[in-house]
C-alpha cells in the first residue's frame, strides 16, 4: 500500500505526501503550483475551484496557477479593485473567509455580489507571507453549504505547500545566480593573469608591475580592468599587440 496522504491534527486526510516531495529545481515553478492547485481541488472538502495567488512588490497580484474560469475571473476582479479575501489574505498572511455568501453584513460586499452571481456560496484565501514572496490559495466552492472549518485547515495546509515552493524557487533562483556569478569572476580572473602575464613578457617586468600598468590603464581609459585585460589577450592572439 502507496502513502498517499498525510494526516492533519483532527486525524483527517491533509496534504498528499507526494505533493510534498514534488520539489522546485526538479520541476518549473509553474508545474509546482498547478499541481498544488489540482491536488486542492481533490482533497480540500467543499473546493470547486483552487488558485494561486502571488503578489509582487508593488503589491499587484496575479494568478500563478488555477483550476478554472471561475476562479481566474474572480481572482481578477479582486487584483483590479485592490482588495478582497484574496489580495487581503496574501498581503496579511493570514485566513480570510466567507462564510456564506448570503449572509448580510459582509466584509467585502462587492466581491461577495459578483461571487454570489457566479454561484460560489463560500470562499477561504490563505495566506503566508516569507523573507522572499507573499502569496496565498483561494478555495472557491459552489456546494450550498456554509464554510466548514474542516475546509479552512486544508486551505492552510495546502497555502504551506504553496509557499515552500514560492521559498524554494527563490532560493534556487538566488543559487543559480550566484553560482554565474562566480563563473564570471573565475573566468575574469583568468583573463587577468593572462594579460599580466603578457605585460610581464613584453617589459620585462614582474606580477605586481604588471598589475600596476594594468590597473593605471583601466584608470586612464575609465574601463574595467577585466575589458582592458581581455583587448590586451585578443590582442595577443591575433598578432596584432606591438612592444
Amino acid at each position: 500500500m502507496t502513502e498517499q496522504a498525510t494526516l492533519g491534527a483532527s486525524g483527517s486526510p491533509g496534504v498528499p505526501v507526494e505533493l510534498t516531495r514534488f520539489v522546485v529545481g526538479e520541476h518549473p515553478l509553474g508545474e509546482v503550483l498547478r499541481r498544488v492547485a489540482q491536488e486542492g481541488v481533490k482533497h480540500i472538502p467543499q473546493a470547486s475551484q483552487v488558485s494561486v495567488t502571488l503578489l509582487d512588490r508593488k503589491g499587484s497580484g496575479r494568478s500563478v496557477a488555477f483550476t478554472g474560469d471561475l476562479a481566474a475571473v474572480l481572482d481578477e476582479r479582486q487584483y483590479d479593485d485592490g482588495f478582497g479575501p484574496c489580495m487581503d489574505a496574501a498581503q496579511s498572511g493570514i485566513s480570510v473567509s466567507v462564510a456564506d455568501t448570503s449572509a448580510p453584513d459582509q466584509l467585502y460586499p462587492d466581491y461577495v455580489a459578483v461571487a454570489r452571481r457566479r454561484g460560489v456560496t463560500s470562499s477561504v484565501s490563505s495566506g503566508l507571507t516569507t523573507s522572499h514572496v507573499m502569496d496565498g490559495i483561494n478555495v472557491y466552492c459552489t456546494d450550498g453549504r456554509p464554510l466548514a472549518e474542516e475546509t479552512v485547515r486544508l486551505t492552510q495546509e495546502f497555502a504551506d505547500v504553496a509557499t515552500a515552493a514560492l521559498a524554494n524557487a527563490a532560493l534556487h533562483e538566488e543559487a543559480v545566480a550566484e553560482a554565474e556569478h562566480l563563473r564570471t569572476a573565475m573566468e575574469s580572473r583568468a583573463v587577468i593573469e593572462q594579460a599580466k602575464g603578457i605585460v610581464m613578457a613584453l617589459h620585462g617586468c614582474d606580477a605586481e608591475e604588471a598589475f600596476r600598468q594594468l590597473s593605471r590603464t583601466s584608470q586612464n581609459a575609465n574601463r574595467k580592468l577585466r575589458d582592458v585585460a581581455a583587448d590586451l589577450v585578443n590582442a595577443a592572439r591575433s598578432g596584432e599587440l606591438t612592444r
